[in-house]
């Protein structure tokens, strides 16, 4: 199983996931082709209802704390359903390759 899938299905089975979109970013990054060392999670779940953005991080952390320790860097938007339909801006990542 690829790193890419493993996070997906690690977080699947930890939340109610509403939507998900996950990208290998890599590829913007030095390192080798092909490599799975830089994700951009964005991810709507309802059970962050409640929770401050770094409680919501921990969550996610906590979820995939096996994968974690495979990769380099891992980018994480985490949003409640509503805060989703109200303004679904997802931040653009920096090209890192060309510095």
């Amino acid at each position: 199983m690829s790193i890419h899938e493993a996070i997906i299905e690690d977080l699947n089975m930890a939340f109610s996931v509403e939507h998900l979109y996950l990208e290998n970013e890599s590829s913007m990054h030095k390192v080798p082709p092909n490599s799975e060392s830089h994700f951009k999670l964005v991810i709507v779940s309802n059970d962050f209802n409640h929770l401050s953005k770094v409680k919501r991080h921990q969550n996610i952390y906590s979820a995939l704390n096996a994968v974690m320790k495979k990769i380099h860097a891992l980018s994480i938007q985490a949003f409640t359903i509503d805060e989703y339909d109200k303004n679904p801006v997802i931040l653009k990542s920096p090209d890192c390759s060309k510095k």
